[in-house]
């Protein structure tokens, strides 16, 4: 019985304390071919070296305490391969390198290019290297037969590591008069909550999202003047009449904000997620809503007021700094290589 086939991209950005996890998981998923594809963009944790040596069997995994599921280490030397021809044969891994951070998008285009010159693989799953996947979810999304037998961008259920039975989303929606996003089920519990109607969401988020090659052949990349944040949900909007799926047997675990710092429960939001996020807002709403400008701006400025008043005074002028399009704050860009910067002004 032949095997469905999955391509999976992992881009990484100083993910070496948490990409083992998820690559690990990948590794033990059940009866699916995966072409798993880790992108580094230009990371300075070490990670291709870690990644390299983990591989090779010269450096132990054991699975974290917290991990909701059981997982061993799979038998190691794997089969690392470079950028030079076709995804390796599962369970192999192909490591590419980015010499520049483009951002997000930049490293996804560069994962998705290289698994669409494999012509069998005709679905290709974005998936945060902080996620870590139970064995039969790759399956699922791999096999998902999608009402009509199409769909542009496939989604399922994305829980906390901890607690493992919080939703963080079932889906993204958008507030059009503001460019908020929102997620589907937030908070609700996994067990007592029962699947989405996809059409109740306006995109599938980015930690764990599978696009079809028809979508991507027809749409194309994904927009990367975002560089953080909303990359996903402009290339949502493009599908035109290709549908939004979801498939309820496809769960990942998501320890959330690892990279940029994004919020959590208990936990603000860092300047750099603050200013990529209000910067990516704006831009979006410019592009897709431009009647919606003035609500946009005064939501932007009401949060800013609300950092005010709590005493984050460097928080609310990152957030309008962010929303301006103004250069990023010191922090910001002391976080952020010359040639990221660069990207940042053209």
């Amino acid at each position: 019985m032949t095997q469905p086939v999955l391509g999976v991209v992992i881009v990484s950005y100083n993910s070496r304390d948490v990409i083992f996890d998820c690559l690990e998981s990948l590794l033990a998923a059940r009866d699916v071919s995966l072409h798993v594809v880790v992108v580094d963009n230009a990371s300075t944790d070490g990670t291709p070296a870690a990644i390299r040596d983990w591989a090779a069997g010269q450096s132990a995994w054991t699975a974290p305490d917290d991990l909701p599921f059981p997982l061993t280490a799979a038998p190691k030397p794997l089969e690392l391969a470079g950028p030079d021809g076709l995804p390796p044969a599962a369970p192999g891994i192909t490591l590419l390198h980015s010499p520049v951070n483009g951002g997000f998008a930049a490293g996804v285009n560069i994962g998705l290019a290289h698994l669409a010159r494999h012509p069998d693989i005709d679905r290709f799953w974005v998936l945060n290297p902080d996620c870590v996947t139970p064995p039969d979810t790759p399956r699922a999304f791999a096999a998902h037969e999608a009402p009509g037998g199409r769909f542009s961008l496939l989604g399922g259920r994305v829980t906390y590591v901890d607690p493992p039975d919080r939703i963080q989303t079932d889906g993204g929606t958008i507030n059009r008069f503001t460019g908020v996003t929102g997620n589907l089920n937030l908070g609700l519990s996994f067990r007592q909550t029962p699947p989405p109607d996809p059409d109740r969401a306006d995109f599938i988020v980015g930690a764990s999202m599978v696009a079809s090659r028809r979508f991507y052949e027809i749409v194309g990349p994904m927009p990367e003047e975002y560089f953080l944040y909303y990359e996903e949900v402009d290339w949502a909007l493009r599908r035109g009449e290709l549908p939004l799926a979801f498939c309820p047997e496809a769960r990942v675990y998501h320890r959330a904000g690892t990279a940029i710092g994004s919020p959590v429960k208990g936990r603000m939001a860092s300047t750099f997620s603050l200013y990529f996020k209000h910067r990516a807002r704006h831009l979006f709403v410019r592009r897709h809503f431009p009647l919606s400008l003035p609500t946009a701006w005064a939501f932007t400025l009401a949060k800013a007021g609300w950092y005010l008043l709590k005493g984050h005074r460097s928080a609310a002028r990152t957030v309008i700094a962010g929303a301006y399009g103004a250069p990023p704050p010191r922090e910001v860009r002391e976080k952020l290589s010359p040639e990221a910067r660069a990207i940042l002004s053209s």
